[in-house]
């Protein structure tokens, strides 16, 4: 048998079903909260509501779909030339994409190959078959993982944004909304831990990071960090709403930084555009490594630039904004920005000195078939995807 920390074990097919579901509640809350805004005429939340929903649809089908195309124009996962993936012609993939259900059909293909793997009583593989039916697994899982990662981006942290704004700026409160918040809270914070997990351990000379205290420390830098520059931009979109400028002068500079870095994940120059795009939105929001090299200097000037942003916010709000806000209102929310600023630099601290795994399991080369020179476009895209 193999051990466990290799293998995909039961409980990650159980926690695959947990993932979808709290995928679809996401979103269908949001659609509701959407309809909820369109009855009581408030047309431009519902708009931005929606916008953010089919955002994060949109970029998912694409991604999804290129993949699938690209795994099946792969010589090395395809050597004989089949026209069809997973059972599925190019023609049955892009309408399965045209109607939004790319990340679906992942996820049945990820279940039910699991289910044949992890619940069959017996079966015949020997012990580095079995390794390879594990390691395919935990694949399908990472390009799912990365693709939540991406839409958790561009729908639930945007949309925890705006809901928040209307909540504490507009004192508009509803269950809808609150369970709007919940559930994109909780998708952010699986999607982050399912996305450090699947990757690092799809690739097989990366070390994974052991569940526990590493695991619950990290997904704290993440949550604290992220949340903190949340809360910074809604005190800053509720002290006035042309503070969209400067989120958009936040996104560019994210994007020309990933730009600027080369970066080489998709198989078109069209992509790879939108790839760097979609970066700079999750670095608006929180801080990745783009290329898998060292940036101890670069998370130094980017967690310094939104410390000031965290201490700057509250400050504008209270002094150019009297009469927007209470005391209590401002010293609650300044306490929480704050608190969870220096909570999740701590955690950055604790995680990276002590607790990063930063030993490989082996070096990749030819004899064992890792080498550069026959790697797989599905292994080079996990090696050159965000970095955790």
């Amino acid at each position: 048998m193999l051990q466990s920390d290799i293998q995909y074990t039961k409980l990650r097919w159980l926690l695959t079903i947990v993932g979808l579901f709290l995928y679809v509640l996401d979103i269908w809350t949001d659609i509701g909260l959407a309809l909820k805004y369109y009855q009581e005429k408030h047309f431009v939340w519902t708009g931005l509501t929606l916008v953010f929903v089919l955002a994060g649809l949109l970029v998912t089908q694409i991604f999804s779909y290129s993949w699938y195309r690209d795994d099946m124009n792969d010589v090395l996962l395809n050597p004989e030339g089949e026209t069809t993936i997973s059972g599925m012609s190019k023609g049955g993939l892009a309408v399965r994409h045209l109607f939004g259900l790319g990340v679906f059909t992942r996820y049945y293909h990820l279940l039910k190959q699991g289910f044949r793997v992890v619940w069959a009583t017996t079966n015949s593989y020997t012990e580095e078959e079995r390794r390879d039916v594990h390691q395919i697994l935990f694949c399908l899982a990472t390009d799912l993982s990365m693709l939540k990662l991406f839409e958790t981006f561009l729908e639930s942290v945007p949309q925890l944004l705006l809901q928040l704004y209307i909540v504490l700026g507009h004192a508009e409160c509803s269950v809808m909304q609150y369970l709007s918040m919940v559930f994109s809270f909780a998708n952010i914070a699986w999607a982050l831990v399912d996305y450090r997990r699947c990757l690092r351990r799809s690739l097989p000379d990366i070390r994974e990071m052991p569940s526990g205290l590493p695991t619950a420390i990290y997904l704290l830098y993440k949550l604290c960090t992220i949340t903190s520059h949340i809360l910074s931009y809604t005190l800053l979109l509720i002290l006035s709403t042309y503070s969209t400028i400067a989120l958009t002068i936040l996104w560019l500079l994210g994007t020309t930084w990933t730009h600027l870095l080369h970066t080489n994940f998709c198989s078109s120059r069209g992509l790879e555009l939108l790839y760097r795009a979609v970066v700079g939105v999750i670095l608006t929001f929180t801080f990745f490594n783009v290329k898998g090299q060292d940036t101890k200097v670069a998370m130094i000037v980017y967690y310094f630039f939104y410390s000031l942003v965290h201490i700057t916010a509250p400050l504008l709000l209270f002094f150019l904004g009297p009469g927007l806000q209470t005391v209590t209102f401002l010293l609650t929310v300044s306490g929480l920005i704050l608190g969870g600023s220096v909570l999740g630099l701590v955690c950055l601290v604790l995680y990276y000195h002590f607790l990063h795994p930063r030993e490989k399991w082996r070096e990749a080369d030819e004899v064992d078939g890792l080498g550069r020179e026959t790697e797989t476009k599905k292994k080079k895209r996990m090696r050159n995807f965000l970095q955790p």
